[in-house]
């Protein structure tokens, strides 16, 4: 599982021209699996621990203009986007590969239950893009700030 989080003042997600999702300040994440995730995920230590990760980061300003709040802190918001090309691999040629993502019915699966159980520790409003669509997500990238989380780093 990769993440990529995002510190943001607002994002929308669009869908065929209508918006399913959308937030004010907290964090958009970008949300990939790969070929060795499977259906034990989300049982995993890891799996918890990329969630409290993602809620807990402190990446948003205190009084002193230093990253010393977190989201939980703020009661920001956060936005989930599937995203399979977290697992492009580039190695050959110019076109990537995507055969290190996970397997669409499985990756829908993950990421439901991904946006669920972070819906229920998050301390603002949740809200999905649509997996598997055509998607325009619109953001501004407060800072700007982009962390990268990979479930192998906590293994």
């Amino acid at each position: 599982m990769r993440l990529v989080i995002q510190r943001t003042s607002r994002a929308r997600v669009d869908v065929a021209g209508s918006t399913v999702g959308e937030i004010g300040p907290g964090i958009m994440v970008l949300v990939g699996f790969g070929g060795d995730d499977d259906e034990n995920l989300p049982d995993s230590k890891v799996w918890n621990t990329l969630i409290d990760k993602m809620i807990g980061l402190r990446i948003f300003e205190d009084e002193e203009g230093r990253m010393n709040r977190s989201l939980a802190d703020i009661s920001g918001d956060m936005l989930l986007v599937s995203q399979f090309t977290l697992y492009a691999s580039c190695k050959k040629g110019r076109r990537p590969s995507f055969t290190e993502a996970a397997q669409p019915d499985l990756a829908r699966r993950l990421f439901d239950l991904f946006a669920a159980q972070a819906a229920s520790k998050a301390p603002g409003k949740v809200a999905t893009g649509e997996f598997g669509a055509m998607m325009n997500v619109d953001f501004v990238n407060w800072g700007p700030v982009t962390i990268i989380l990979d479930s192998k780093d906590f293994s």
